[in-house]
């Protein structure tokens, strides 16, 4: 694998191209497919995975790759202690809907931790990056086809007197709401896919409950990102949230930065 921070200029590069194409095809219109999970499936999604895998080929062979479409075919490889996992276009439903809320997202797993992420929203021109074992966390203005713009260092914010936190829009449960209100929690703000750790690391928001299930290539990304920042996730058990789990799933998690939270039950 090159150096890290060579490697964590091309992940920006190429979650960028991908996030192009998917602009490109979102601009073009589309055909919607759905998946033997009843989930929705696009051009845009092979298209980008395409670009991806092709780039991580190129930038690291030697290191395994788990990506959603690849997964969707049966085709997953054997990881070991360092693997990426990809989702190419989180927030699909959103995407079909014409929505704003879906990202480009390449995370980096060793020894079962998230050490480096990036996270593209094209539709929003905007990019975050981080690689933990140097605190490095970032975020730039890059729309489709532009020159990045200078970047931003992220931290986590101090917990406030009035936390925000935030949650899906098309995966609420009442096990979220109870979670909320448990914790005297009433500020609010609901956004779509990866976005929401990005929120979490820009230090808009200070909490984000999942108790439902997620694979994970939707956090990878995002997790890396956040613990760049000074931020934690963990899991149902309260310990910090693993990768490579059995069918990589995660069964629930907690994201926060500063602000003490406690485990949430998963909902199935």
């Amino acid at each position: 694998m090159m150096d890290r921070k060579a490697l964590l200029e091309e992940l920006c590069l190429t979650a960028r191209e991908a996030g192009a194409e998917i602009w490109a095809i979102f601009d073009a219109g589309f055909e919607i497919i759905i998946k033997s999970d009843a989930s929705p499936v696009t051009v845009a999604d092979h298209a980008a995975e395409e670009i991806i895998l092709k780039a991580l080929a190129r930038l690291a062979p030697d290191i395994p790759v788990v990506a959603e479409e690849e997964a969707a075919a049966g085709r997953i490889p054997t990881v070991g202690a360092r693997f990426f996992l990809v989702d190419p276009l989180d927030g699909t439903r959103d995407f079909v809907a014409r929505g704003r809320d879906f990202t480009v997202n390449i995370g980096l797993i060793e020894d079962g931790v998230p050490t480096l992420g990036v996270i593209y929203a094209p539709s929003y021109g905007r990019l975050w990056a981080g690689d933990t074992t140097n605190g490095t966390a970032f975020a730039s203005d890059a729309a489709p086809g532009e020159a990045e713009g200078p970047r931003t260092p992220l931290a986590v914010r101090a917990a406030p007197a009035s936390p925000v936190a935030v949650a899906s829009k098309s995966h609420d449960v009442p096990a979220t709401e109870a979670y909320l209100k448990m914790l005297g929690i009433t500020g609010r703000r609901s956004i779509g896919s990866s976005l929401k750790f990005c929120l979490l690391a820009e230090g808009e928001a200070d909490l984000y409950p999942r108790p439902s299930p997620t694979s994970e290539w939707d956090t990878a990304a995002g997790h890396a990102i956040l613990l760049a920042a000074g931020g934690r996730v963990f899991g149902v058990d309260g310990a910090p949230l693993a990768y490579g789990k059995p069918g990589f799933r995660n069964p629930g998690f907690v994201a926060t930065g500063p602000l003490a939270a406690p485990a949430i039950a998963p909902f199935m």
